[in-house]
């Protein structure tokens, strides 16, 4: 009984120094500091927010301007401005290919390049339509062998450039299209401009 008693004792007293330990640490001392240390994540996070505010205003007045000049043109000085395209040519590289060398020609590659009012090679914008055919065949025999649709955004992606000249190249899967190439196949191609909205038409003769 005794010593449940003296026990007892014990834990009040530790329970109490515990008690007297925590009060301390919450003294004036320590919270002050932790009043600091809490002003200054706030003057920080206030410095940021300066920052931001100071960003987006320089990017609403830049904007503001590139209204302000917009607005003072017309709709025909802007489009004509980027580019006036004129035509759209398939260029003479069109053809089928044999991309792994296995003596099967797998891939039908288009080289089209879209020509401004000045005569030069041009990244025009626009969407692509290409079809191949078999003109030896009857339009209910077959003649139309496959068609692909090349978006904008896909189509600007296959922009190929070298030291030598500029166009976009569309490679396209006919492995299971084209059974012969013992004759005459024509490869149709239709372009979009996203500009200004004109169509061009263009074909080309692969021979055997």
């Amino acid at each position: 009984m005794q010593f449940e008693e003296e026990h007892k004792v014990r834990e009040y007293a530790l329970l109490f120094l515990m008690s007297l330990l925590i009060i301390a640490g919450c003294g004036p001392d320590n919270h002050v500091k932790l009043l600091e240390s809490k002003n200054a994540q706030l003057e920080k996070e206030n410095r940021r927010l300066q920052k931001d505010i100071e960003a987006a205003k320089a990017e609403s007045s830049q904007l503001a301007n590139q209204i302000k000049s917009l607005a003072e043109l017309s709709p025909e000085v802007r489009v004509e401005s980027l580019y006036e395209l004129e035509s759209v040519k398939l260029t003479k590289y069109t053809n089928f290919y044999d991309r792994d060398k296995n003596g099967t020609k797998e891939k039908l590659i288009v080289y089209l390049q879209p020509i401004d009012s000045q005569g030069d090679i041009i990244k025009a914008s626009g969407a692509v339509e290409v079809e191949l055919w078999d003109l030896n065949k009857a339009d209910d025999k077959g003649a139309l062998l496959a068609k692909w649709q090349v978006g904008p955004e896909e189509l600007k992606k296959m922009w190929f450039a070298t030291v030598v000249t500029a166009n976009y190249r569309l490679v396209f899967d006919i492995t299971n299209t084209v059974k012969s190439f013992d004759k005459p196949l024509t490869v149709k191609m239709t372009f979009t401009d996203y500009v200004s909205g004109k169509v061009f038409t263009e074909q080309h003769v692969i021979k055997p």
